[in-house]
């Protein structure tokens, strides 16, 4: 009786020390595979922002507004991972990926 008694806290507690450690990690999961794909493609159409000051075909102005709706864009991927514990639903993924496609053709179109 004593050993299924020790055995029944000692599982218990296993259990619980593993579900506080995940939560931990996945509390802000920087690497989930949707926030990583959003990430890219801004931290991409950043470096063409960049590019095409540097080539002399937008201004800074102009560059400066993008480089904005994209902080925006970021700030909205960041608030929508933090209520889903780190994690981007598809249809968040899907709301943030036509926000930069409305971007990259603002950019291209430059």
């Amino acid at each position: 009786m004593k050993t299924k008694l020790l055995f029944s806290i000692l599982l218990l507690s296993g259990l619980a020390f593993a579900k506080t450690s995940s939560a931990q990690d996945g509390k802000w999961a920087k690497d989930h595979p949707r926030r990583a794909e959003v990430n890219h493609r801004l931290a991409h159409q950043d470096q063409r922002i960049d590019r095409k000051v540097a080539d002399g075909q937008m201004s800074h102005k102009e560059a400066a507004k993008l480089h904005h709706e994209d902080h925006q864009i970021r700030q909205e991927e960041r608030d929508m991972a933090s209520q889903n514990h780190g994690h981007l639903t598809k249809s968040e993924q899907h709301t943030l990926n036509q926000q930069e496609n409305h971007s990259s053709k603002q950019i291209k179109n430059h």
